[in-house]
């Protein structure tokens, strides 16, 4: 037996992990050396190896030494604290500053006998340090979302491809501005730093906002709004001029809104669209961007998440040569997408296709695109009149707003056209409501509108870390579950780990779609209520968003939290 001159050897962690018999003498020998070989600390090297859990790690630890777990879920990471120390030394000691207090600088490791990373995190701040013992499992992930968070700071930004981004704008009309008033080097690489990361992450919107005494940037990713950085607020200024000159607004003028695009080009094949909201508040103008991916429109219609039954329902209704398709929901709910994806199918060299936006976010060739402008009176309505007298096959309507555009559109869609557009309802039976509050005749919503598309986005689950969720009965039947289906499927929750944030990584659409029926035209020629079209297609198997958000819990793409979140009463 020579097993006993390998324990004597051994120290600390790996000591107790071979007592605990997590781990053998002679694999605790070899992960020392290995680990020291590959300068990682030896709970990393374990963890990537398989030869421990992360958790069993923290449990020992946390048994051995007296320290309890501490959960980096339940605590925001300050990016203030974390620049204390240098990236190179977080990375290479696998150690994250969580909290200042006095002369004390708390540090997460996942070995809380790490001694040297402790000293020369103390010598390198002049502070005295504290472990906080975590799993090396989230303590990695949190250590590149945290290096990632300080990466975005004005003075960590050196790439000299940061200030050759190819960027222009999208009108051309406006070149009364000069860049030189706001030609900053670190301004342009940090906006430009901003503008990338969006895009890597998958962002839909930047935003970029002025107070009192702080200046913060956050992106809103699968529709959850997080903050990536935060510029001195002296900057704040400097900030706003850059991004109206990138989009040819008057930096001048900082009393009114204004409105733009951002065109940057990443390679020959891609190019990017940012559509530039600006509008004053108290300490100066708050600028939102969002992403126009004109490859979300050619994701398909398998992409989207609609059900086989709603995804028959839409096509068949594309299909038709005439009639109307209205997609509801509110802002950010995925309309354009599903309008575009459409549009993307009827695109074909036989149809002449035309539509009016305010603004056209996403480019397609083959499609005559309006951008309506009513300053000189190009209105959705005179913008829809000249689509008429150009013999058009399909016509989509950006936004049904007043009564003009809608009899204009319901006419098209009566005369051998198909109308898409939109409506700001939170349900498909409310947009016939909505339609007849407008002042649309009821005989003409009945003639005219063939399908609604009510629809919300919702989170989509890890596949790498989603973990089983115990529901009681009694919470599955208050959340709407039929009782056949209760025990039949395994609902999950978010977990969180470094492929995914917070547990969720990309979204899916939550559908109504409710095909106008023979007798829901009836109904809708007597006026009837928005509820008692819901209860026609409730008798007509159609599911309301509710119930499509349940079966996604039941499919396992989602959580019942998230659902709560998206479609709760």
């Amino acid at each position: 037996m020579v097993t006993s001159t390998v324990k004597v050897a051994l120290s600390g962690l790996a000591r107790k992990l071979v007592s605990e018999e997590l781990l053998t003498g002679s694999d605790a020998e070899n992960a020392l050396k290995q680990a020291s070989k590959e300068r990682i600390p030896l709970t990393t090297y374990l963890v990537e190896k398989g030869l421990v859990g992360a958790r069993e790690i923290a449990m020992v630890a946390a048994k051995e030494f007296g320290v309890p777990v501490f959960d980096l879920r339940v605590m925001d990471l300050d990016t203030e604290v974390v620049k204390l120390v240098e990236d190179k030394l977080i990375r290479h000691h696998h150690a994250l500053p969580l909290l200042k207090r006095g002369n004390r600088l708390f540090v997460a490791v996942s070995d809380p006998t790490n001694l040297n990373a402790l000293d020369e995190i103390k010598f390198h701040v002049g502070m005295n340090t504290e472990p906080v013992l975590v799993e090396e499992d989230k303590l990695g992930s949190a250590i590149e979302a945290a290096l990632n968070a300080t990466d975005t700071s004005l003075s960590d930004l050196g790439d000299e491809d940061l200030d050759n981004l190819d960027i222009s704008a999208e009108d051309k009309e406006k070149e009364n501005s000069n860049d030189s008033e706001v030609d900053d080097a670190p301004v342009v690489r940090f906006i430009n730093k901003i503008l990338l990361d969006a895009i890597n992450k998958g962002a839909s919107d930047i935003h970029f906002e002025p107070y009192e005494k702080i200046y913060r940037v956050r992106l809103r990713q699968d529709g959850i709004l997080s903050e990536v950085a935060k510029p001195p607020v002296q900057l704040a200024n400097k900030i706003s001029a850059r991004l109206k000159v990138m989009s040819r607004l008057d930096i001048s003028e900082r009393r009114v809104p204004q409105d733009g695009r951002i065109k940057l080009t990443l390679s020959k094949n891609k190019a990017i669209d940012f559509r530039l909201s600006t509008c004053p508040t108290l300490y100066g103008e708050k600028i939102v961007l969002r992403i126009l991916d004109p490859s979300s429109a050619k994701l398909g219609i398998d992409a989207l998440g609609y059900e086989e039954e709603q995804k028959r329902l839409y096509l068949d209704a594309l299909a038709k040569p005439y009639g109307m398709i209205l997609v509801t929901g509110p802002t950010g709910s995925g309309k354009t997408v599903s309008l575009y994806t459409g549009l993307n199918i009827l695109n074909t060299a036989d149809v002449n296709i035309s539509t009016a936006e305010d603004p056209a976010e996403i480019n397609l060739p083959g499609i005559n695109q309006v951008n309506v402008n009513p300053k000189v009176g190009l209105t959705f309505s005179s913008a829809l009149k000249a689509f008429l007298r150009q013999d058009p096959d399909v016509i989509m309507v950006g936004e049904i707003r007043d009564i003009e555009t809608a009899e204009i559109a319901i006419k098209a869609a009566q005369t051998g056209h198909l109308v898409l557009s939109t409506l700001h309802t939170n349900d498909a039976p409310q947009t016939l409501g909505r339609l007849m509050n407008i002042g649309v005749a009821p005989y003409n919503i009945a003639s005219a509108v063939s399908l609604i598309i009510a629809q919300r986005l919702g989170r989509r689950l890890c596949e790498h870390c989603k973990q089983p969720e115990d529901i009681p009965k009694e919470t599955l039947r208050r959340e709407g579950f039929a009782e056949e289906d209760i025990g039949q499927f395994t609902p999950y929750r978010a977990v969180g780990c470094d492929r995914c944030t917070k547990g969720y990584k990309g979204r899916v659409g939550i559908y109504q779609v409710m095909p106008v029926s023979e007798e829901m035209g009836r109904m809708i020629m007597q006026e009837c209520t928005a509820m008692d079209l819901a209860d026609q297609a409730d008798k007509e198997g159609i599911p309301d968003l509710r119930k499509s958000g349940l079966k996604k819990i039941k499919d396992g793409v989602t959580s019942l939290e998230e659902i709560n979140r998206v479609t709760k009463d």
